[in-house]
């Protein structure tokens, strides 16, 4: 199992920036390939982004590509989002989840274990 915890989140300004951390314990870290999610109320839970357990693929959503990105430090047992440029859509809880293996998924339903969210706003 592992156990997976978010942090970073807050209240910024449109075009301002914000970085999520998801600090990970229990096994591997390295065993994980790493992904964030977010949902805004109202609304199912979406891909944003993830990376491969190596950290060499990588994949964002249409909707992030070119303002955030997604990194990790097996070393540190962490997962980072640095999102930059924000704007009031993005909105929403921010989720990390761990999915065994080194493949990564854009899927919700192939992530085996999740953070308990953190909550980005971003005001106009």
């Amino acid at each position: 199992q592992v156990q997976l915890v978010e942090s970073g989140g807050g209240l910024v300004q449109a075009g301002g920036s914000l970085r999520l951390s998801c600090a990970a314990s229990g096994r591997t870290f390295g065993s994980y390939a790493m992904g964030w999610f977010r949902q805004a109320p109202g609304k199912e839970r979406e891909f944003v982004s993830t990376i491969s357990w190596s950290g060499g693929l990588i994949s964002y959503a249409d909707s992030v590509k070119g303002r955030f990105t997604i990194s990790r430090d097996n070393a540190k047992n962490t997962a980072y989002l640095q999102m930059n440029s924000l704007k009031p859509e993005d909105t929403a809880v921010y989720y990390c989840a761990a999915r065994e293996g080194p493949v990564y998924s854009r899927l919700v339903h192939d992530y085996n274990y999740w953070g308990q969210g953190t909550q980005v706003t971003v005001s106009s």
